[in-house]
């Protein structure tokens, strides 16, 4: 009778897991998919990339003896273990891969178990025969179905470079995936606001990329501490076509089981709504007498941090610059490639706006993140309130609507100084190479304001035109995909600085595609209704 009891407590608890499962499932189908057929083009894109930069075992055999001398591309890529083409895969794009079904995964779960508490749809929910940890099973398995999706295309699509390598990848990538998918379920579980559940988790996944980036940069062939004690150095140490090392997916099995085990049990022990570190309250007066000061308020803290990594990236990009044109050396394809990025220009100027044009497109993820802040507050009950007194919707949004916006020229203008740090020289030039960035990532910030303000149901959208962009921007050019494709994204219409001429009626465009989307999407907000 106790064990049944046990049984039967356990199945109460997980009651409507599968109806929960299907809505997140349908709730995500656009943004799962893309994130998906993002990270999964990325990964089987390269080692046709590859076999055309080093055709040769000879080349590729230099390229090894070349990284392991190099200690500023081991910290960007990660050391490499062999010179096959599937060695050569899963050291090129193996971190990032995991990085980004990471990210994938973390927005997944928060968004299914603390952004349903913080909006009050959980509450409703939860008054149904729903059980109590059905919420959090059902986030967990919509993102083990997306991680499992990734793996099956990432091992099937290179199961012709080695069968054995090709599934230690897919599951080496999952299995990271699944990590900070159960370290953002412990995350949600600890504090009550969404916004800051997502920034801490991706924080933890920020310092694991600086550990390992950190300990890759001291030693050669993974050994340091430091890269062990983060997940994504399991990654590179499980070695796919490399000899692998099964054991170490044990490890990231481990991590998924003790995470999802205290995030089980920290669930148990807190009321719907509430959690362990509450939110401090604000002042009622003073600085926070305006829209625009709360819309500060809130968003300060994304600020800062992505202020900080793009200086920090800046630095790091600027320093390796040297070392990448000596790794390029004389391979024509590799040099065709950063020049196609950069720029018809010396090599050395071809990678640095290569590099600016990359950190230009991760830009774009923080102007939606920052525009779709406007979308949260609406849908979540917060903006009511705010609406009720007087202050006008136009100036409710311009107040989140100028950090977005300022905030993009804020970073792009950091990761130029920062570009200056690292290189110490062509400041000037440098830094303009970023902040021509800027009228592309404004473009895309446009059309978040313009999915708000017409069709606030499918605001969301704005992340797959962002993934969009960053595919065709990241994979195209290693493709040698059409000039025709490459024009899709308004990244393809910038000059290309430094080393390229100055062109000013491009920016002048797309500066003026980015006010009318902007105009447009205000003023469909002024006329619609408010959601809730």
């Amino acid at each position: 009778m106790t064990a049944f009891a046990v049984r039967r407590g356990s199945s109460r608890r997980l009651a409507g897991t599968s109806t929960l499962l299907r809505f997140a499932l349908r709730r995500d189908r656009l943004m799962i998919p893309v994130w998906i057929a993002v990270n999964a083009l990325m990964v089987l894109s390269m080692p046709g990339t590859l076999e055309g930069l080093y055709g040769t075992p000879a080349e590729r055999a230099g390229l090894v003896r070349q990284m392991a001398a190099n200690s500023s591309l081991r910290a960007m890529v990660g050391p490499v273990y062999g010179d096959s083409l599937g060695a050569l895969t899963a050291w090129r794009v193996g971190i990032y891969a995991g990085a980004l079904a990471a990210v994938m995964s973390l927005l997944v779960v928060v968004r299914h178990t603390r952004d349903e508490e913080e909006s009050g749809r959980q509450e409703l929910v939860a008054s149904g025969a729903v059980g109590r940890r059905a919420s959090l099973t059902a986030a967990l398995l919509a993102a083990a179905v997306a991680n499992a999706v990734l793996a099956l295309l990432v091992a099937a699509g290179l199961t012709g470079q080695g069968t054995a390598g090709a599934l230690a990848l897919g599951l080496g990538i999952a299995g990271v995936g699944m990590v900070f998918a159960t370290a953002a379920a412990i995350v949600a579980q600890l504090t009550e606001s969404a916004r800051l559940a997502r920034g801490l988790t991706a924080a933890v996944l920020g310092t694991a990329f600086v550990l390992r980036a950190a300990g890759d940069s001291a030693t050669d062939g993974g050994t340091s501490a430091l890269t062990w004690l983060s997940p994504l150095g399991w990654l590179e140490n499980l070695r796919p076509y490399a000899g692998e090392r099964w054991w170490v997916l044990a490890l990231l099995a481990g991590a998924v089981v003790l995470q999802g085990a205290v995030a089980y049990a920290l669930a148990g022990r807190r009321d719907l709504g509430m959690s362990f570190l509450p939110t401090r309250p604000g002042p009622a007066s003073g600085r926070l007498r305006t829209a625009g000061a709360l819309a500060w308020r809130l968003q300060r803290g994304g600020v800062l941090g992505w202020s900080i990594g793009f200086f920090l990236a800046g630095v790091v990009y600027g320093g390796m610059t040297e070392g990448a044109a000596d790794l390029v050396g004389d391979n024509a394809n590799a040099r065709r490639i950063i020049e196609r990025m950069g720029g018809q220009s010396g090599l050395t100027d071809a990678f640095l706006a290569s590099m600016t044009g990359m950190l230009g497109l991760v830009a774009t993820l923080w102007i939606v993140a920052s525009v779709l802040r406007l979308h949260g507050e609406e849908t979540s009950g917060r903006a009511e309130p705010v609406l009720a007194n007087a202050v006008g919707r136009l100036r409710w949004a311009a107040g989140h609507l100028v950090i977005a916006f300022g905030g993009a020229a804020l970073i792009m203008l950091l990761a130029g100084l920062g570009f200056a740090v690292g290189y110490g020289r062509q400041t000037g030039p440098v830094l303009a190479a970023c902040l021509v960035q800027l009228p592309a990532v404004w473009v895309i910030g446009g059309v978040a304001v313009l999915l708000h303000g017409v069709l606030p149901r499918a605001a969301v959208a704005a992340w797959g035109i962002a993934g969009a962009v960053l595919l065709i921007g990241w994979v195209g050019p290693a493709l040698d995909v059409p000039g025709t494709v490459l024009d899709l994204s308004p990244f393809g219409h910038l000059p290309k600085l430094p080393g390229g001429s100055m062109e000013w009626g491009p920016v002048w465009a797309l500066t003026g595609v980015a006010v009318v989307l902007v105009a447009g999407g205000l003023a469909g907000l002024r006329r619609r209704d408010m959601t809730t």
